[in-house]
């Protein structure tokens, strides 16, 4: 039985207000997604049919440009129509695939606010064909740690205690064992750092919110935070040479469909 850590309703929201937005950081997305993709040339198998889900608008048109036929799917409707025909609004959670659909399915950065991704993972293996293969990255323990630990201090000193704020995110040795719960064959985890450097505190906040990475926690506080907790938060954040630092940690899976 999942649990139910995410108010889904609100990550659609979330993404379909990013849809406009998204623009800003398809820097930090496209490098996410190529170094995602890269492991596709360490493979001699050929693709020709993949499944992007979650992409937005940036995963697709990498592999098309490798000449793979791409469907995309979205939990947002809007965001799914940034990847062009064929895509699909499509809950992670439920999939409207047919079983032995594709031989190839990438999701970048797009499972961290399912709630059963054990269950997530059996459908997209479930929707490959025999020796067919996931690709996916998602936020690892560590990521964001920067912004964690600044604002749960910030709103401990001034509050005497501290909400939920920033995702949970899982570690990276439980990733490789749920490759392999979901029924995966040579299930690999690894782990990519992405180190980001902003002008200002708030350029961070900007960038989440385009990307559509607000929090949607079931849990969170949906009360106005402290006036002072935000600047003072983002007044602690390190910095390195003048910006501030934040660090994206990826774990990235890897994982074979069995015949």
């Amino acid at each position: 039985m999942s649990m139910h850590v995410f108010d889904r309703a609100a990550v659609r929201r979330h993404r379909d207000r990013a849809a406009a937005t998204v623009d800003a950081v398809a820097d930090i997305l496209a490098d996410a997604a190529d170094r995602l993709l890269d492991r596709l040339d360490d493979t001699t198998r050929r693709f020709g049919q993949a499944l992007d889900v979650g992409g937005r608008g940036v995963v697709a048109a990498k592999l098309r440009a490798r000449g793979i036929d791409t469907v995309s799917c979205d939990l947002s409707p809007r965001m799914a129509a940034r990847s062009g025909a064929p895509a699909v609004a499509a809950d992670e959670e439920l999939l409207p695939f047919a079983p032995a659909s594709f031989d190839l399915v990438v999701a970048s950065l797009s499972l961290h606010w399912v709630n059963d991704l054990p269950g997530a993972l059996i459908q997209l293996r479930q929707v490959l064909r025999p020796d067919g293969l996931l690709l996916a990255s998602l936020p690892a323990l560590g990521s964001l740690a920067e912004l964690r630990a600044a604002l749960t201090h910030a709103e401990s000193v001034l509050t005497g205690g501290a909400a939920p704020r920033v995702s949970p995110f899982p570690d990276l040795r439980d990733c490789a064992h749920l490759l392999q719960r979901a029924g995966f064959a040579l299930p690999v985890a690894d782990v990519e750092d992405i180190r980001l450097l902003y002008a200002t505190p708030l350029a961070l906040l900007h960038d989440l919110r385009a990307a559509g990475e607000a929090s949607a926690m079931l849990e969170r506080d949906r009360r106005p935070p402290p006036r002072a907790l935000f600047p003072a938060a983002l007044a602690a954040m390190p910095e390195q040479q003048g910006r501030v630092r934040a660090t994206l940690r990826l774990a990235v899976l890897t994982g074979w469909a069995t015949a």
